[in-house]
């Protein structure tokens, strides 16, 4: 005997004047609105002059009152039982049931046809054993639910409740479910929870802390066979298996989606110190598992809490060959060249194990007004900015090269890109100088607030391009880790334009000129990482950001080579050329590939020699 509440659209949710909604926030109230729109009482169900016949008047005794009348003769503007019931069953009545609706919603719409005398407050506490009331925005369990007698499952799932006072759960409660809430601590529910019950469900909560796993022992829920506690904010995996290791009954557990299972030995420690453990995160526990982590949990102390991530990109295909729409260097230059990389942002080493800084182009982001601005405002404003504060800084030596005022703003290569100038009037300096400060910041080449963005090497142009790219990544912090892996890593495609001028052998040094790189974004998108979380050890993708080719580009790269194959020497064969027809032309989309892993423990001796401190 279940009661489901759950979400309507806003239509149907609209509740009259006066009516008390499931906004106000507590459980009875929302399992009274929903009481209130079965309509248990109007036409066709509970009593009136649709049937008044059919029942006995009130001066018989009390044990007469809920027996029908026999139906002989229906009385005039009376229906039938079967006609009533025809209304709420039939899908294109005006009094059929919402679309979201069940089997008890509609059992109890018969009840109110066939024994409309039956639906009291009384017959509802004690018939109820179930009751779902999910998302209808309740934020209070009130002392109401005593009332519900007979209640052992209680699904309170998708709503706003950030405390449960305990000692308002009946106690014969078995199953409590409160997934996608706002809890941010167990210790609400433990004052006096119900010793019976069997199941809990925390996922998708804000429990964070170690010292949550002082509330998860047998001294508060001694009969407790599954525990969901899963994609909530959870660190200290030693702590919280210690405290589960009391719960003799558990057989279910799920903790993956917490930043705790993100550790290589996760799955290993846990299984190794849970023997009576039937299931972890969905995956039934095997016993070749149980043979592999053997011993583990007698050395979890020494463990370092560390998650290792391995980040891998492979090939770019399909880069427009810019080199052949520039014209063709005099003697004199300049002369051009084009590099082509990927970069992608991760989480801040904090430990700073990690010094090969030659993959890292930006320093660490931490989240702050200044970078909101730096999305808000539009890319001429950041770029005044910017300006701004380098000529603070350089004004005194205003005639030194622009490459050399970069570094010394604190710029990276990554700031300078190409675009339009930005002329700024200061009385210090004039707009000849301040045309060496033409900076462009361009926000996509930008690492995300707290994450530092790595590269792979520089490579020139090719068909295919080969990145060969391979990082470690070791973090200790897990809780940003795990924030990082919901918003996912932005992976970008640059081209990178240097031009260079032959040096003049009488020419002082301090005269010398050259430009800095011009970076362009040739793709960039999103590559999700919440698999990773969700207990995936693998995410491999090709990035796909389209065409970016023409016919025209591809021609004139089809003539520089025909011209290069011309020059082959005699003896070697030279490869066939094949023309390109515009009718025949499908150029591949520009595309890298990515593949990000979770390292993961196989065995306890695997666990021991890596991890061991």
């Amino acid at each position: 005997m279940e009661a489901s509440y759950e979400s309507e659209s806003e239509s149907e949710s609209e509740a009259g004047p006066g009516t008390q909604r499931p906004g106000t926030g507590t459980v009875s109230a929302a399992v009274r609105e929903h009481l209130r729109k079965l309509c248990l009482r109007e036409f066709p169900c509970g009593a009136g002059s649709w049937n008044k016949s059919r029942f006995l008047p009130q001066t018989w005794r009390t044990w007469r009152e809920l027996v029908p009348r026999e139906e002989d003769v229906v009385s005039p503007g009376e229906e039938t039982v079967e006609a009533l019931l025809g209304l709420v069953r039939s899908r294109h009545s005006p009094w059929a049931l919402l679309n979201n609706s069940n089997a008890e919603d509609s059992f109890l719409r018969e009840l109110a046809i066939r024994n409309p005398l039956t639906i009291t407050d009384t017959f509802f506490y004690s018939y109820f054993r179930s009751l779902r009331v999910v998302d209808k925005k309740v934020t209070l369990v009130d002392k109401d639910l005593l009332k519900f007698l007979r209640l052992e499952e209680l699904v309170l799932s998708a709503n706003r409740i950030k405390e449960v006072d305990a000692t308002n759960l009946p106690p014969t409660l078995k199953v409590l479910e409160l997934y996608g809430n706002e809890i941010s601590s167990m210790e609400c529910l433990c004052a006096r929870p119900p010793a019976g019950l069997q199941h809990l469900g925390l996922g998708h909560n804000k429990l964070l802390g170690p010292l949550e796993s002082l509330y998860v022992t047998a001294n508060h829920w001694p009969n407790l066979v599954s525990l969901d506690l899963g994609f909530n904010d959870l660190t200290d995996l030693q702590s919280m298996v210690t405290s589960l290791r009391t719960l003799r009954h558990l057989r279910l557990l799920v903790l993956q989606g917490n930043p705790l299972a993100l550790v290589p030995y996760y799955r290993g420690l846990t299984i190794d110190s849970l023997a009576q453990l039937c299931v972890l995160d969905d995956i039934t526990v095997s016993p070749n598992e149980k043979h592999l982590f053997r011993g583990l949990s007698l050395n979890g102390d020494l463990l370092a809490q560390e998650a290792q991530f391995v980040v891998t990109i492979g090939n770019i295909r399909g880069v427009l060959d810019t080199s052949v729409l520039d014209p063709e260097p005099g003697p004199e230059g300049p002369f051009i060249t084009y590099n082509y990389y990927v970069t992608y942002d991760f989480v801040k080493d904090e430990e700073g194990e990690m010094n090969e800084s030659a993959g890292v182009l930006a320093e660490i982001v931490k989240p702050s007004p200044s970078l909101e601005l730096l999305v808000e405002e539009s890319p001429e404003e950041v770029v005044e900015d910017v300006i701004e504060d380098i000529v603070e800084e350089v004004t005194e030596e205003v005639e030194g090269s622009l490459e050399s005022e970069v570094e010394e703003s604190g710029e990276s290569e990554l700031s300078v890109i190409s675009g339009p100038s930005t002329i700024l009037q200061t009385p210090r300096a004039s707009a000849e100088e301040l045309a060496k400060l033409r900076l462009r910041i361009d926000p996509r080449l930008c690492p995300s607030p707290g994450t530092v963005l790595f590269s792979t090497a520089h490579k020139p142009w090719a068909e295919v391009i080969p990145c060969s790219y391979e990082m470690q990544h070791s973090l200790r912090d897990l809780v940003p880790l795990k924030a990082f892996l919901l918003a996912g890593t932005t992976v970008t495609i640059v081209e990178e334009k240097e031009w260079k001028v032959p040096k003049k052998k009488k020419e002082p040094p301090k005269e010398l000129r050259q430009d800095p790189p011009i970076l362009q974004v040739l793709g960039r998108g999103l590559v999700i990482l919440e698999p990773l979380l969700a207990g995936e050890p693998l995410v491999s993708t090709v990035c796909n950001f389209g065409v970016v080719r023409t016919l025209t580009s591809d021609r004139l790269t089809l003539a520089r080579d025909s011209k290069k194959i011309k020059k082959v020497a005699k003896k070697e064969k030279p490869k066939a050329v094949i023309p390109i027809y515009e009718g025949d032309y499908h150029p591949e989309p520009l595309t890298v590939e990515v593949q990000i892993q979770l390292n993961q423990c196989r065995s306890a001796e695997e666990a021991l020699r890596m991890f061991a401190v």
